[in-house]
């Protein structure tokens, strides 16, 4: 039996919604000069979980998603 708490992260996005992501990940790959598809669809999911998390800022998006570049890496 599937239960439903009104848990936003099982709510798909709206056209509205994907649009904002895909605007925010446009801008970040064109200030950081990101190219490389596995590094695109990486901040792509970044950018939509912090929005379902409910972080609908554009400028906000870009710099929490934009900071997770700047770590180096493992």
């Amino acid at each position: 039996m599937e239960e439903h708490f009104g848990n936003r992260r099982d709510e798909p996005l709206t056209s509205e919604d994907l649009n904002v992501c895909n605007n925010v990940l446009d801008d970040l790959c064109a200030q950081m000069d990101i190219t490389d598809n596995g590094t695109v669809t990486h901040l792509a999911s970044i950018i939509i979980e912090l929005y379902r998390q409910g972080v609908h800022e554009p400028e906000q998006l870009k710099l929490l998603a934009g900071a997770t570049r700047d770590d180096p890496d493992p």
